[in-house]
């Protein structure tokens, strides 16, 4: 029996990209890795009442401190709105405030997206959709990647690079 190496991560993303988070866990799932996610993946009742503002920002911003310290790693999924959600770029901001690794990974044939201004200036990584190298980001390998895989400079000097 193979034992699975667990992982705690907070998978930022458009809510609407929820089937990318299962995308990336079972990526990574099938080369050994447990993805433990602690994001936000509202019930279709909860989202409902989030769409029409009867949650408090305060309340969704105590929650998501919360779970982003839980995890050691904040992941970015780079879908193509991702750019323009302001709760993406609060999430990234959070991470950096409390030193969390962050990783941007583009999503499978995400050739033209724009990234977050967030991610942008506190990334560690940000790679292409790949298994090895997301593992490797993981494991404390910093690299910036093109959606297709080509190296590109990185925007900033990262600050949380190592954990």
């Amino acid at each position: 029996m193979t034992t699975l190496e667990r992982r705690h991560i907070f998978i930022s993303h458009h809510h609407k990209d929820d089937s990318l988070v299962d995308k990336f866990t079972s990526l990574l799932g099938g080369k050994g890795i447990d993805v433990r996610n602690s994001s936000i993946r509202a019930k279709p009742a909860n989202q409902e009442r989030l769409d029409k503002g009867l949650v408090k920002d305060s309340v969704i911003q105590r929650i998501l401190r919360m779970k982003i310290s839980w995890a050691s790693t904040v992941v970015v999924l780079i879908g193509e709105k991702t750019h323009s959600r302001p709760w993406v770029n609060w999430e990234i901001d959070q991470a950096n405030a409390q030193g969390k690794r962050i990783i941007g990974v583009y999503e499978q044939g995400g050739t033209n997206y724009e990234i977050p201004t967030s991610l942008e200036n506190y990334a560690s990584n940000i790679r292409a959709w790949n298994a090895a190298g997301i593992i490797k980001a993981l494991d404390g390998e910093n690299s910036f990647e093109n959606p297709d895989g080509t190296l590109r400079s990185p925007v900033h000097a990262p600050a949380n690079s190592e954990c």
